[in-house]
């Protein structure tokens, strides 16, 4: 098996075989106005010249900040973030109190309809009963007034009274 060799080793020195290795390589020369940018040609410790790429030293890169910094949270999130639940358990309990609540308060619009009706009945039939007896067919009859006079003495005494018509 062979080692690996380097180019300045001789051959003798490590193989006995006819094999040629060779102890220079040719490169062909490039200008430095020909280089692409970040590319150099370097010496290297053990004295040979090749190209590498280098980093630029003029405007060192910034360093990026690290992905897992934290940043403080903001105060109106955490509001926020603790509201939630008291106003969403505000939104369920008024939910279930007006479902709790829907036929006690169906029950009390029926009957504040039927005291309306009643109003209105009250309210409206005197108008209706006066013109009714005004085209009874007897023509306008006079208004009749009735008064009525009650006396009574002591606060368990007898009452008595007299009924005027006119």
């Amino acid at each position: 098996m062979h080692e690996p060799t380097r180019t300045s080793t001789p051959q003798t020195a490590r193989h006995s075989d006819p094999i040629h290795y060779p102890t220079a390589v040719q490169q062909p020369m490039l200008l430095t106005a020909e280089l692409p940018p970040g590319v150099e040609i370097v010496t290297l410790p053990g004295g040979y010249r090749t190209l590498a790429y280098t980093h630029p030293t003029a405007t060192p890169a910034p360093i990026p900040a690290p992905a897992h910094t934290v940043q403080p949270i903001p105060a109106w999130a955490k509001t926020t973030a603790l509201l939630a639940p008291t106003i969403g358990g505000g939104i369920a309990a008024a939910g279930f109190g007006i479902s709790y609540a829907a036929p006690g308060l169906i029950a009390m619009t029926e009957a504040l309809w039927a005291a309306l009706a009643l109003i209105a009945a009250g309210t409206l039939a005197p108008l209706l009963l006066r013109t009714g007896r005004a085209t009874g067919g007897r023509g306008g009859a006079p208004v009749q007034h009735v008064t009525q006079n009650i006396t009574a003495s002591g606060m368990f005494g007898r009452a008595s009274g007299t009924l005027n018509n006119r």
